[in-house]
């Protein structure tokens, strides 16, 4: 058979979860305290006042953290005061949890009227406010999730494009190196008529100055013709000059010597023949 527990070790069992309820008693208190001393402080304003030397935000004076939301305003700008009305110039915040987070003057706190939707404002038990923030919160919670079908919309429109931009890009890249390879192949072959061109430029050059040492040796040729041409036709003349200047009066054999022309000459017979006084050449044999 089990054996009963001794009396003794019943009594300890009982005071040891006394303990423990007293324990959690004085846990719940203090959290409750904790909390009714922390209440209206904005989230990103915890850390300030963590400490046990609390400063004002206006760097004014610094305070003790058992007077904060004690009731009497301390700092000028309501540092100390943010769940009281005490300070005309504290900010009282509504977390309201499940709609939109509210900062109201802290002179509507415990003024009877519930302004936070989670009744946090009216902590004192004068006025009871029901917590109607997730009924407030339903028409912004539909627009929230609106909001974040179009974000999840757009991000998949997004993630598409980005996709899509990386596979042109990849094709770029591609298309990009066949035409650098293009732009090569067209260097050289550009390299290759530009030395062709100059070739032929050099042979057209070398051409064109033949072409004209050969014009300039034909005319030069014809030049020199000419020139003997018309040395062979002045002797002649003066050959002429001398078989017919004796039978001629001086002064016309003078002027034909001037002259050294035939048409000078010729001239000069024209007047003769009209004048009557030609006189036949005797010419040498």
């Amino acid at each position: 058979m089990p054996r009963k527990p001794r009396p003794a070790q019943k009594m300890k069992g009982f005071y040891r979860a006394l303990c423990l309820i007293c324990l959690g008693f004085i846990t719940l208190v203090r959290s409750a305290e904790n909390n009714i001393i922390t209440i209206g402080i904005p989230p990103q304003d915890e850390k300030l006042f963590q400490s046990e030397r609390i400063k004002c935000k206006d760097g004014s004076k610094t305070f003790s953290r058992e007077r904060l939301n004690d009731d009497f305003c301390d700092c000028a700008d309501g540092t100390d005061e943010p769940g009281t009305s005490a300070c005309p110039e504290g900010k009282f915040y509504c977390r309201n949890v499940g709609h939109t987070p509210l900062l109201l003057f802290s002179s509507r706190v415990n003024d009877g009227i519930c302004d936070c939707c989670d009744g946090s404002d009216e902590y004192d038990g004068k006025v009871k406010c029901s917590n109607t923030c997730w009924e407030a919160g339903r028409v912004t919670r539909e627009k929230l999730k609106k909001k974040l079908a179009t974000y999840k919309e757009g991000f998949e429109i997004r993630r598409k494009e980005i996709e899509h931009a990386k596979q042109m890009t990849a094709k770029e890249k591609v298309e990009l190196a066949s035409l650098k390879e293009e732009e090569t192949k067209l260097k050289d072959l550009v390299d290759k008529l530009k030395v062709t061109k100059e070739a032929i430029e050099k042979a057209e050059e070398q051409e064109r100055q033949k072409r004209e040492n050969e014009e300039q040796k034909i005319k030069d040729a014809e030049k020199q013709a000419e020139q003997k041409e018309s040395l062979q036709s002045t002797e002649s003349s003066d050959l002429d000059s001398q078989h017919v200047s004796q039978g001629m009066p001086e002064s016309s054999v003078q002027l034909c010597s001037r002259l050294k022309a035939w048409l000078c000459w010729t001239s000069v017979l024209r007047s003769q023949t009209q004048s009557g006084d030609l006189m036949e050449p005797k010419w040498q044999t």
